[in-house]
């Protein structure tokens, strides 16, 4: 079998981590984001995954070729000349999709993180042979989405963008599986699956949805991130326990590389994910926050709600809280407050930010 993730382009809503690496390869619980994708597709039998990029592709393919042999899986990359929208790059594509088999294929938006009911969703996809099956989930207010209308077996009736009446609270999670017949209909051109392919597969009685059980995050931007984490270390709490961190240190969900040193009387989580070489000093105070590799946290400093970048590092006695955003290799002197800043890459910041949204360039 094979899979498209959809990498897509630049990560903008995702800077200033993505103005230095790409987005798919940011790390998430300590795991580059689309390696949690492709770890999913594996298990449900893929053999070959595909990643429509238009940006860095050369990056992109260069990290991935160690995870491509610790995975025992292929790995390629389908590379745009211009954006193909969400649709295009399976017509760019098809030739490795449609290998004459029959068998159908995955298709992930690659920002997805969920417990990837991959196998589940490839028997229901087979059992009513349908022509695509789209996964979905619930969520309290389908008023702000598209929602999904099924009928009682499950067979897509229509979507409905942002309804101002209940439909329906099923929204599109952003993960397909799709019989090679539906590359018969997307021409190669930047063309939408949502908005063009999706209704003529429903006119023609072919969607099938299939609702997720379980938690789902897009984390393509800050806010979503941490919140994903937090809903992805209670789903690993349930499953793999022992891969969370313990001791007097901790409290509730974290996930702490093993090289990463934690100093005395520190006091970790709940929701923190902390990276490779990361050095915690004493007295230190963090949660609901990522800190990515090699960042170094000084002396009875706090970190809250925020994303520290590769490399970065804080003095003693500094405040970081409410949603900051700090880029590859910034440093913060001592006894700096940053309320809500986003710090872009190679930064030294001497001085207290207290307006929320100020961006240091």
């Amino acid at each position: 079998m094979k899979a498209l993730i959809l990498v897509g382009g630049y990560g903008t809503r995702l800077r200033p981590l993505t103005l230095t690496v790409p987005k798919p390869i940011v790390d998430f619980a300590n795991k580059p984001m689309i390696i949690h994708q492709i770890e999913a597709l594996k298990d449900a039998g893929c053999s070959e995954v595909v990643l429509a990029i238009n940006y860095q592709p050369k990056v992109m393919m260069d990290f991935l070729a160690e995870w491509e042999r610790k995975l025992e899986i292929k790995i390629s990359c389908s590379q745009e000349k211009e954006p193909m929208g969400t649709a295009g790059p399976l017509a760019l594509a098809r030739e490795i999709l449609d290998d004459g088999s029959g068998d159908p294929f995955f298709v992930l938006n690659s920002d997805v993180i969920c417990e990837y009911p991959l196998k589940e969703m490839l028997a229901f996809h087979r059992r009513n042979r349908a022509e695509g099956t789209i996964l979905v989930t619930q969520v309290e207010d389908p008023s702000k989405y598209g929602v999904v209308v099924m009928d009682a077996d499950s067979r897509v009736e229509r979507f409905v963008e942002k309804p101002k009446t209940f439909v329906g609270d099923k929204i599109n999670a952003g993960i397909y599986v799709l019989s090679p017949k539906v590359l018969e209909r997307i021409e190669l051109r930047p063309t939408s699956i949502e908005k063009e392919t999706f209704p003529l597969i429903t006119r023609d009685r072919g969607l099938f949805a299939f609702t997720l059980q379980g938690y789902w995050m897009d984390v393509g931007q800050p806010k979503d991130y941490l919140t994903g984490l937090g809903l992805h270390l209670s789903s690993v709490r349930r499953r793999e326990p022992e891969l969370l961190a313990s001791g007097d240190s901790f409290v509730g969900d974290n996930i702490v590389h093993p090289t990463a040193k934690i100093g005395k009387d520190c006091r970790i989580g709940p929701n923190v994910s902390i990276g490779i070489e990361c050095e915690i000093a004493n007295g230190v105070r963090i949660s609901n926050s990522v800190l990515l590799h090699r960042v170094k946290v000084r002396d009875y400093s706090r970190i809250a709600d925020s994303i520290i970048g590769w490399g970065s590092s804080t003095g003693r006695w500094t405040r970081i809280d409410n949603k900051c955003v700090i880029g590859e290799d910034v440093h913060v002197r001592e006894e700096v407050f940053l309320n809500g800043a986003i710090i872009l890459p190679h930064k030294e910041i001497k001085e207290t930010i207290l307006e929320p949204g100020t961006i240091i360039m």
